[in-house]
């Protein structure tokens, strides 16, 4: 039971308590006071004074004053009863819903689970009414509950044939299989990405290599022409040949 609740119970006991409370002393007040009135009863008696005024008669004053306080309290009565009346029908409806619901939950899954076969209306809701009577975890509700319960649970028999567990297992099953051909091809993009990332790395290292290789060989042909003249030949630009440069006379 919840706090909720326990404090509601709690509020309504003594709600009842006051009520009784109230009944008993104002009726005691009133008998005495009609015993006191006959002669068959003292009055209440004590000395009251206001400033310097003595007031005679104070006791009995206060004793009627007190009992018609207590009488005019009887006319509260029959609306709190009335409103204790509809909370305890309130609280009982309540119940009685949470208790249909539990039924027809039940109901629906062994309906779900297709354990009932009949398709007449009379013989499918006596036979959701048998299942539910025979069920050990609701031996304490009443048969008019059990009775609702049935006839909801006929009357969703569409849901139940229509979101029956093997549907619904089949369902998971061909999402799960979904699921996990996206996780696959997820992966899979992943592994694209660092593929292409490494190719385009080693691409990069590449034409560096080549641009490194391409500048030695242009500084090794401009190193090439500058030697070569001071040996007697020369670095043809079509042919790519060695030519011997003429030799001067030696009378120059």
């Amino acid at each position: 039971m919840s706090d909720r609740s326990l404090v509601a119970s709690g509020h309504r006991v003594l709600h009842s308590i006051s009520m009784v409370l109230i009944l008993v002393i104002g009726l005691a007040a009133l008998a005495y006071t009609a015993a006191c009135a006959f002669g068959l009863a003292p009055w209440l008696t004590f000395t009251a004074t206001f400033g310097d005024v003595f007031v005679p008669l104070a006791g009995m004053y206060t004793q009627i004053v007190v009992t018609f306080i207590l009488a005019s309290l009887f006319f509260f009565m029959p609306s709190a009863g009335r409103i204790m009346s509809l909370e305890r029908s309130h609280r009982n409806f309540k119940l009685s819903m949470e208790d249909v619901a539990r039924a027809y939950h039940l109901c629906h899954t062994a309906d779900r689970s297709g354990i009932f076969t009949m398709s007449s209306e009379f013989d499918a809701v006596r036979e959701r009414l048998a299942y539910l009577r025979d069920h050990p975890d609701l031996d304490s509700l009443e048969p008019s509950v059990l009775e609702i319960a049935a006839q909801m649970s006929h009357q969703s028999r569409e849901l139940s044939d229509i979101y029956n567990d093997e549907k619904v297992g089949r369902a998971k099953t061909f999402l799960r299989q979904r699921q996990e051909e996206a996780e696959r091809q997820q992966q899979l993009i992943v592994e694209a990405h660092h593929n292409l990332r490494d190719i385009r790395k080693w691409s990069q290292q590449v034409e560096l290599e080549e641009s490194v290789v391409a500048s030695q060989l242009s500084q090794l042909e401009e190193q090439l022409e500058a030697t070569l003249p001071s040996l007697g030949y020369t670095l043809g630009k079509e042919s790519a040949e060695i030519v011997p440069l003429p030799q001067k006379p030696a009378a120059e």
